[in-house]
């Protein structure tokens, strides 16, 4: 005998959807019986894990029958080390959108206002939707381009917190350092602003800042960065947010124990010291950025020029069919509409032999 569950979700989850992933390689292989298949849709590294984080993740394994140390004290050291902060003012977390749930939960009170680009990362509103807040769009202009008079503009008594990712995903564009110092200055005092970096390591641009800059001069920001891009780990998760002590004190507070696991905390440690992977890692990007911007010109296919490690492709209103089919010939690449952009497509910097794999196949397509 079935009994009829009556117990009521919160009025929350009305508002929020799970986070849709991009399909793994296997599951592709699967579906369509294919040997080959390329993953360019969820930004990893085309080299991979950090050589030395895999030798430490390794040396490790003996260990992990220990609960991994909850402070994460060894990594937030070296972290500091390298970002010339203090220990207190980071906290690491099982990869950066654990952050992101975190802020929410230690800064947020239903019916706050939180200001977000559109189009961008999902979970920014999902953090917002967690707590009962209200999410306020912001949207890029025409070029996908931030207008801090905008984001300004949006800003009300109820505004608790401004979202802002530079470079920005999906789009690849950035936010001038000269306009996130107007915009830091420009805020209420009250307002913080979460600045999610996390592909700061493939950015060219000059004008360009991380934002932990802000955090060394003490303005009320919270910067986001992670080990998934360039290092190269995102398969184990881990994450951390630099930003004031006391600022860091409140997360803390809301912090589950243990939330990184001990083999993601040896790996970080070394990853982050892995200058050699990190150079590689940069060279094959810039590299390929311009090897797919040269394909799309010759097929004159639209796209903007980014800053970091995906492009983001307009191929008009058969965008989905293209998605699918490039899916069909062992391509898998982001299609736009969980963005709300229905002609486009996001494509992940490859190696060259990957890439060369998707512009061949994308121009069978076309013609």
């Amino acid at each position: 005998m079935s009994h009829p569950i009556q117990v009521k979700a919160r009025k929350a989850l009305d508002n929020m959807k799970p986070y849709s992933p991009g399909k793994p390689i296997w599951e592709v292989q699967q579906e369509l019986g294919i040997d080959k298949v390329v993953k360019l849709a969820s930004n990893e590294n085309p080299l991979g894990a950090s050589p030395k984080a895999v030798e430490a993740l390794v040396a490790y394994l003996p260990e992990i029958h220990r609960y991994p140390d909850a402070s994460t004290k060894g990594l937030n050291e070296v972290i500091a080390s390298q970002l010339q902060l203090t220990p207190d003012q980071l906290i690491v977390t099982n990869g950066a959108d654990e952050l992101i749930k975190l802020v929410a939960e230690a800064f947020l009170e239903e019916g706050d206002e939180v200001v977000v680009p559109h189009p961008s990362f999902s979970e920014y509103e999902f953090g917002a939707h967690l707590m009962g807040s209200i999410p306020v769009a912001v949207p890029l202009d025409e070029s996908f381009h931030y207008h801090v008079d905008e984001l300004l503009a949006a800003v009300t008594e109820r505004t608790k917190m401004v979202f802002l990712c530079s470079p920005n995903n999906p789009t690849g564009t950035y936010l001038p350092k000269a306009e996130l110092l107007r915009l830091l200055d420009a805020l209420p005092k009250k307002v913080l602003v979460m600045y999610d970096s996390a592909y700061s390591h493939y950015v060219s641009a000059e004008d360009y800042s991380d934002g932990l800059e802000f955090v060394r001069k003490g303005y009320p920001i919270i910067v986001l960065q992670t080990f998934s891009k360039i290092y190269g780990l995102a398969g184990i998760r881990v994450g951390f947010g630099a930003a004031s002590s006391q600022l860091i004190s409140s997360i803390l507070q809301v912090k589950e124990p243990f939330n990184v696991n001990a083999l993601a905390q040896e790996a970080a440690k070394a990853a982050i010291m892995d200058t050699e992977h990190i150079t590689a890692s940069q060279r094959v990007n810039t590299l390929g950025r311009e090897q797919l911007y040269e394909a799309f010109r010759k097929l004159g296919v639209s796209f903007t020029e980014s800053m970091t490690n995906f492009i983001l492709v307009k191929l008009g209103p058969d965008a989905k069919e293209l998605y699918v089919r490039l899916m069909e010939k062992g391509v898998i690449v982001r299609y736009g509409g969980t963005w709300g952009m229905p002609q486009h497509i996001r494509v992940t910097v490859g190696t060259r032999e990957e890439n060369e794999f998707f512009i061949e196949q994308l121009t069978s397509l076309l013609d």
